[in-house]
Parts: structure tokens; C-alpha cells; sequence
């Protein structure tokens, strides 16, 4: 009796592994975004803490650690965490959404595809959908890398964040701050 649900999975194509789930890798993941001052200056950065899951029901959610903001200039770093984000309240950011992951588990390793997902992005107290191009590749049989396929273009002032980017602006003396932020990520997930 207990040989049946197994034998049902086999029928089914997945294997019983299929249904742990994935987490995230942060060594081998990384998220950056674009910062544009002055009109014409852009600078890229990124965060070194993340962290998530992918669920065996293929609802793929991670977290931002917004403490750990890399803009490689230290004073920088701390403005961003204290003006812009204000890390002591939002401590990060979290994004969620579905992949199908009975697609996802029939890929060869090596195979990838291409899709559109929708995310939920949780920031600075507001909640807003996102829509994200991305690229599902299986680097090993318990081993998938996610890519975004086109830079996501947040808007601060969806996610109150307006006020920090003024108060970014008079402190380094800039002209402008361009609320607008392209972001990019690769986020690599491993099955428990």
C-alpha cells in the first residue's frame, strides 16, 4: 500500500524530491539596482544579504535585508539605510510570487526558458505588483538559477520613499535624484 503513492508520482513525472522545498542562495544570488543624480550620473548598487524560498507549491518568496545596501562609499551606505530606507522600521524588503514549478522540475539540466511573472513587492510599509521578464535555467537536478530578463523600473514615490530621495538630494548637494530605479537580479535556488 505505501509503494502506491510513489508509484502515482512516477506516473505523474515527478520525482518524490520534486516536493521538498528550494532555498535561496545568498553567495551565489545577487540583486542591484541603479541610482541616477544629476541627471546624467548613474551608479550601480546592490544588497549583500538575501534571502528565501521557492515552496513545493512553487510560491517563490525572498527578502531583501536592507541593512545590507552596497553602494561602495561607506557614508553613502548609512544615508541610504537611515534616510532613505529607515531600517530601525522596514528592516526589508519582501517579494512574492508563483512559478511553475512542475516546469521548472522537468527541465534537463543545462535547459532553460523564459517567462513572465508577476511579484509582489512588499517596501517601506506599501505593497505593490510587479510584473518581471525572467529566465529559469537548471544548473543541477536540485539546483535552478532565476534571472531577470529586463531591469524592473520601480517608481520611489510608490513606496513613500519621495522624502528619502529629497533628503538624499539636499544632503549630497545634487540638483536631482531620479526617482526612478531599474532594478536586476539572479537569484539561485537549491532544493533541500
Amino acid at each position: 500500500m505505501k509503494k502506491l503513492p510513489l508509484f502515482m508520482m512516477a506516473l505523474l513525472g515527478f520525482a518524490p524530491s520534486a516536493f521538498a522545498d528550494w532555498t535561496l542562495l545568498n553567495d551565489q544570488s545577487s540583486l542591484h539596482y541603479v541610482s541616477i543624480k544629476s541627471t546624467d550620473i548613474a551608479e550601480m548598487n546592490s544588497f549583500n544579504k538575501l534571502s528565501g524560498t521557492v515552496t513545493d507549491q512553487g510560491v517563490v518568496s525572498f527578502d531583501v535585508h536592507l541593512a545590507s545596501v552596497d553602494t561602495g562609499v561607506a557614508i553613502r551606505d548609512e544615508r541610504m539605510q537611515a534616510m532613505f530606507f529607515e531600517v530601525t522600521q522596514f528592516a526589508q524588503a519582501s517579494v512574492s510570487g508563483d512559478v511553475d514549478l512542475a516546469r521548472v522540475t522537468a527541465l534537463g539540466v543545462g535547459e532553460t526558458y523564459s517567462d513572465t511573472i508577476q511579484l509582489q513587492l512588499s517596501l517601506h510599509g506599501v505593497t505593490q505588483d510587479v510584473s518581471s521578464h525572467v529566465q529559469v535555467t537548471k544548473l543541477k537536478a536540485n539546483k535552478v538559477l532565476l534571472t531577470s530578463l529586463e531591469p524592473v523600473i520601480l517608481n520611489a514615490a510608490h513606496y513613500k520613499l519621495a522624502q528619502g530621495v529629497e533628503a538624499l538630494r539636499e544632503i549630497a548637494g545634487l540638483p536631482a535624484v531620479s526617482p526612478l530605479v531599474p532594478v536586476t537580479y539572479s537569484l539561485v535556488f537549491q532544493q533541500d
